[in-house]
């Protein structure tokens, strides 16, 4: 019987792929277009602070406004309803930031701690419960690719407009966790213990699973839709056919902008399929603004003041022109590179030479012709116990995660002033502390890289350091 499922669950899989291969072929947004044509005018290796606030180099003037809206949508911060400044109103009633760039600072990854020692509004608390088996369970991991949770909905808001309660805070500490490697070096990682506080709309579901996130880096983040679909499904491996340990998978995932099934490329477990899809998303859990995608106000049926606080003017807080603008704003900044120089190339082969590059991927070619370097396969691998957060989204399951793309981290210490803070939740402090938390697929290539000597673990963290 097992044998059978896995053979159906295979043969389905196969076939979503055959159809997202034709729909790459023949299916063209009008919004969000890319304004480059070459590699020059959008990559650069100028490693400096403001350098993903830059735009492309051949914008005309028409391209420059609307590029410029976006940015004015994605950096001034929204206000509660009602209020002189329609078009920015409608934040709320539940939200985490006003703005994109609380979480993205010069649209870069968010930290995890705050200046004033609290946990940074970067990282936030997902929610979700198990599915059973009635219709409006299903109807939710068809759709959603979760369940929320019923009372605080799929995100906690940590502020909320007036007489609306916010929902909670975040509290971490860490348990340390010694690490011995082969040559007798020594790393502390820490192992975050989370707490939610101040819960003001009563307990959550005794089933509830939480999964922490921090923003990532929005470097390069509009070229993800200049891989093929073909491209990426052609590293599927899901039953690890070359035996080498490694079996990514795609998720295919519900899109509310196409109203079909998609490969899913955004999220930390590429639960979302496009970038417009994803800016709308973010509004609506980060910030409580409505689109043309998510419509709802994002409040459950038990927080009566949030389902009666005042909405702005507009039926749409977000409408789809603002909506587009902020998605041309991403599509259309510089991304970093680095050098090409002989170190990032002896880098390169000892992270080949480890079997990093199996799932962090080098490099695409675009649509366009040319060349661009992610560092990821953008499916989901088994990441093992220690990572796994619990939740489940879409065909993701709970130790599942995206290949995280590697591009642009650099950058953040020049943004931020401090290292970034690595993984989904932000507990590793360093390269080398998020290698050693890989487990499940990765962990060959964890203990490959903790048996090299010393100096090649060196080269190989100052090689990451520079993606």
């Amino acid at each position: 019987m097992m044998l059978q499922t896995q053979k159906k669950q295979k043969f389905n899989n196969s076939f979503l792929i055959r159809v997202i291969f034709i729909k790459s072929l023949v299916v063209i947004f009008a919004t969000g277009l890319f304004a480059f044509s070459n590699s020059d005018e959008i990559l650069s290796t100028n490693k400096n602070s403001s350098l993903l606030l830059t735009p492309i180099s051949n914008l005309n003037d028409e391209e420059y406004d609307k590029f410029i809206l976006g940015r004015s949508f994605f950096t001034i911060p929204w206000v509660e309803a009602p209020s002189a400044t329609t078009a920015r109103d409608g934040l709320g009633p539940l939200f985490n930031a006003n703005s994109c760039v609380s979480c993205h600072p010069k649209n870069g990854r968010g930290t995890l701690i705050s200046k004033d020692n609290i946990t940074s509004r970067a990282l936030v608390a997902r929610l979700s419960i198990k599915a059973n088996d009635s219709l409006e369970h299903q109807e939710l991991l068809k759709y959603q690719g979760f369940v929320p949770e019923p009372v605080y909905g799929n995100q906690l808001a940590i502020n909320g407009t007036l007489n609306v309660d916010f929902e909670g805070n975040i509290k971490i500490d860490f348990e340390e966790k010694e690490i011995i490697f082969p040559d007798g070096e020594k790393q502390i990682l820490l192992k975050p213990k989370y707490q939610l506080t101040n819960l003001n709309y009563g307990p959550m579901h005794k089933d509830v699973n939480i999964s922490y996130r921090i923003a990532p880096t929005l470097n390069g983040m509009g070229l993800i839709d200049l891989i093929s679909n073909e491209d990426i499904l052609a590293n599927v491996d899901e039953y690890d056919s070359n035996n080498d340990g490694i079996s990514g998978r795609a998720n295919f995932v519900y899109s509310a902008l196409t109203k079909q099934i998609e490969l899913g490329k955004y999220t930390w477990k590429a639960s979302v399929a496009f970038l417009k899809e994803q800016v709308a998303s973010a509004a609506s859990n980060d910030m409580g603004l409505t689109t043309s995608l998510f419509p709802n106000e994002n409040c459950t049926q038990a927080q009566k003041e949030c389902n009666k606080a005042i909405k702005p003017r507009e039926a749409i807080d977000l409408p789809d022109e603002r909506l587009d603008a902020i998605t041309y704003y991403l599509k259309n900044i510089k991304a970093y590179i680095p050098k090409d120089t002989k170190e990032y190339n002896e880098g390169l082969a000892l992270f080949e030479a480890i079997s990093c590059s199996k799932c962090h991927i080098p490099s695409f070619d675009t649509k366009k012709g040319f060349k661009i370097a992610p560092f990821s396969d953008f499916l989901l691998h088994d990441m093992g116990e220690d990572l796994a957060d619990g939740r489940v989204e879409f065909m993701a399951s709970q130790s599942e995660f995206r290949t995280a793309p590697l591009w642009g981290l650099t950058l953040h210490e020049k943004i931020n002033k401090e290292k970034p803070r690595l993984l989904h939740d932000g507990r590793a402090r360093s390269f080398q502390e998020a290698i050693l938390w890989h487990g499940g697929e990765a962990k060959s290539s964890k203990e490959n890289y903790m048996n090299l000597p010393k100096e090649k673990r060196e080269k190989l963290i100052k090689f990451l350091e520079e993606l």
